[in-house]
């Protein structure tokens, strides 16, 4: 089963630096939750870059961020640590999240077809519907555009 907009997101529990993370302790605030590739590549890293540069106006709007891959909750640490990233990342090497939001594609990567992460983003409001994605996506102008959608919610 994949999530769909306006619709609740199922509640779910997965490995997440600083502690377990589960959608239910959540309800209440507004929630980004974004999707990437792999720690420590280039497109990734800038991503969460520029989701850190905007963290505080998240804040303010009410609204917490997480990135989630498929690496493990050891790079996740380190890739945080390394790039001082102020919001948490959830471990998901097991795909249960990822398929949840549909995420997993095939992609081809140096003329081979690979399935792997989607670039994607989610928005949750207060009530645990998911009101806005974004799939497919390119890192520049990403975050700010996120923002802007969170910044216009009434929930």
């Amino acid at each position: 089963m994949t999530v769909e907009l306006q619709q609740p997101v199922p509640d779910f529990t997965a490995a997440c630096t600083g502690r377990e993370f589960k959608l239910s302790e959540h309800l209440g605030k507004r929630l980004v939750i974004y999707f990437y590739p792999k720690d420590n590549t280039p497109g990734c890293t800038t991503e969460g870059q520029n989701f850190s540069e905007l963290h505080a106006q998240f804040l303010k709007a009410d609204c917490e961020v997480f990135g989630i891959s498929r690496d493990s909750l050891r790079s996740h640490e380190n890739f945080k640590a390394k790039m001082g990233f102020p919001f948490e990342l959830i471990s998901d090497p097991d795909e249960k999240v990822c398929k949840l939001f549909g995420v997993m594609k095939t992609k081809n990567m140096y003329g081979k077809q690979v399935i792997g992460v989607e670039r994607s983003t989610f928005v949750i409001n207060k009530k645990g519907t998911l009101v806005q994605e974004w799939r497919g996506l390119k890192v520049p102008g990403h975050a700010q555009a996120v923002l802007d959608f969170v910044q216009t919610m009434t929930d």
